[in-house]
């Protein structure tokens, strides 16, 4: 391909504040850098970059081209990822945020010293799995997305949910619940409105939900972590608020009652030796989060 190198001089540049840290990045020089953004504008016939005080900044053709040259970067990146040979200890994993900040995190140790010849490497995302692509050997995921066929849905444990409260917050409005904050975050948008919908012996205690406070939060982690500091009442999956009640951060005075969901381990049609031990692992775990 034509000015390639150009391309890529570009790419990083486009996410730098200035051409002189670009070329920190690409050990190259600053005249360097300028000289293949000039040989790139003068191929495409489009200025890239204007110049703002001491910094650079994308024209619009140049935010244009720095989303083409992202995702053919990145593609590349990802293609190469998949000819490197596999190391045989490790152990590629993605998980739910809030279920491995929460839950899977502080258990970790117990499996290095089950088993101290697998590295796990964690990282965390929802929905859609690639497992070429993202070069992942098994995913833990809540089933509230369309799952590929191919998959290798393993089943972990029927989610179930229900208001959480800090102990001090709950002695407050327990006499009069038109007193509660109620907490949403944007990734379950619709949790309070849910669990209402099938938990009907406790509603009547709702009854001002719709003119009472709302607070939203970007991130569900953040939600549950607001109702353990005493911000509000938020809706708690179990097990991810398992260890904030054994420890009295929160209590759930309504109990908990299915969600409708469930969590799965999703893998290639055929697990490794490693993610088996993993599953298996989990498995374990589950058994004790299912006694609430």
């Amino acid at each position: 391909m034509r000015h390639l190198k150009a391309f890529h001089i570009f790419h990083v540049a486009a996410s730098s504040s200035s051409y002189t840290e670009a070329a920190n990045k690409l050990c190259i020089t600053h005249g360097a850098v300028s000289k293949q953004i000039k040989v790139l504008e003068a191929y495409l016939g489009q200025a890239l970059f204007y110049k703002q005080g001491r910094h650079v900044c994308l024209t619009e053709q140049g935010r244009v081209l720095k989303g083409f040259t992202q995702q053919a970067f990145q593609a590349l990146e990802q293609g190469a990822a998949t000819l490197m040979p596999k190391i045989d200890n490790v152990l590629t994993v993605s998980c739910e945020p809030t279920l491995t900040m929460r839950w899977l995190m502080p258990r970790l140790a117990q499996f290095h010293e089950l088993h101290p010849d697998i590295e796990v490497r964690l990282s965390t995302a929802g929905g859609p799995v690639d497992f070429v692509a993202q070069g992942i050997d098994l995913a833990i995921r809540r089933e509230d997305f369309v799952m590929s066929a191919p998959n290798l849905k393993l089943p972990l444990l029927e989610e179930c949910v229900g208001p959480v409260f800090s102990p001090a917050y709950w002695l407050s409005v327990q006499e009069t619940m038109s007193q509660v904050v109620y907490l949403h975050s944007k990734t379950r948008p619709d949790a309070w409105q849910d669990w209402l919908a099938f938990n009907g012996s406790d509603k009547a205690m709702f009854a001002n939900f719709s003119s009472s406070p709302h607070h939203t939060y970007e991130h569900f982690y953040f939600c549950l972590q607001a109702a353990a500091d005493g911000l509000g009442a938020a809706i708690g999956s179990y097990p991810l608020v398992m260890d904030d009640l054994r420890r009295g951060h929160l209590v759930a005075p309504f109990g908990f009652v299915p969600s409708g969901h469930c969590y799965l381990a999703l893998a290639p049609q055929q697990l490794t030796q490693q993610a088996q031990a993993f599953y298996d692992w989990l498995k374990t775990l589950i058994e004790g989060a299912n006694e609430h």
